[in-house]
Order: structure tokens, then sequence, then C-alpha cells
């Protein structure tokens, strides 16, 4: 499977912005992760195809939303008010089994876009 990660950019803090991520094929779990400058790639959200469960991490809660469209084979991550924190390296991942949020599990990682948050 190969992912094609987009949507990255540069946005005031308030701001949104929406992340693609196109499959080439389908799994079971898709998720996103963040790695910003110096630190460890964390968790963001994921979601299953089957029954549209879902996870987000605390951090983003309330700001950032998935949606997916079959035909298409890609999720989105709608983000919203955007802070300076948010900026980061943002990976697209998938996998055959659950819904998770440890990334080692992830077998199909996407090439990364970037979104910078400006103050």
């Amino acid at each position: 499977v190969q992912l094609q990660a987009s949507g990255g950019g540069l946005v005031q803090a308030g701001g949104s912005l929406r992340l693609s991520c196109a499959a080439s094929g389908r799994t079971r779990s898709m998720a996103w992760f963040r790695q910003a400058p110096g630190k460890e790639r964390e968790f963001v959200a994921a979601m299953t195809w089957s029954d549209r469960g879902t996870h987000y991490a605390d951090s983003v809660k309330g700001r950032f939303t998935l949606s997916s469209d079959d035909a298409k084979n890609t999720v989105y991550l709608q983000m919203n008010s955007l802070k300076p924190e948010d900026t980061a390296v943002y990976y697209c991942a998938a996998k055959t089994g659950s819904l998770g949020w440890i990334d080692r599990y992830y077998e199909w990682w996407g090439q990364g876009t970037l979104v910078t948050v400006s103050s």
C-alpha cells in the first residue's frame, strides 16, 4: 500500500488546514502522527474504515476531525483552531490491525507534509 499525504502549509494561529492521505489500497485502520523539530513522533488521530471508529490525542480533541471518502480511499484531517505547538511534519499511516495509537504497529507510511503555525 502506498500513502500520499498532502495539504500542509503555513497558517496563522487560529487558522485551519485540511490534510489528505490517499491510499493505493484498502487497509483496516489509518492514522495521523506528527513530529515536531527535536521531538519524538506522536499520535494525532486514527480511524477504522469498517465502522468509522475514531480516536484522537487529547491535545487535538475538539479541534481536529477525521473524515473519509471511500471512493477515493482517502482520509482527511481537518485541523481547526491551530496553535503554534501544532507545528510539525504530519505523517499518515495505515495498518491491517485494529484502531490504535502506537506507531510501531502501523505497516505503511506516507512521506509527511509540513504544517507550520505562526503566532
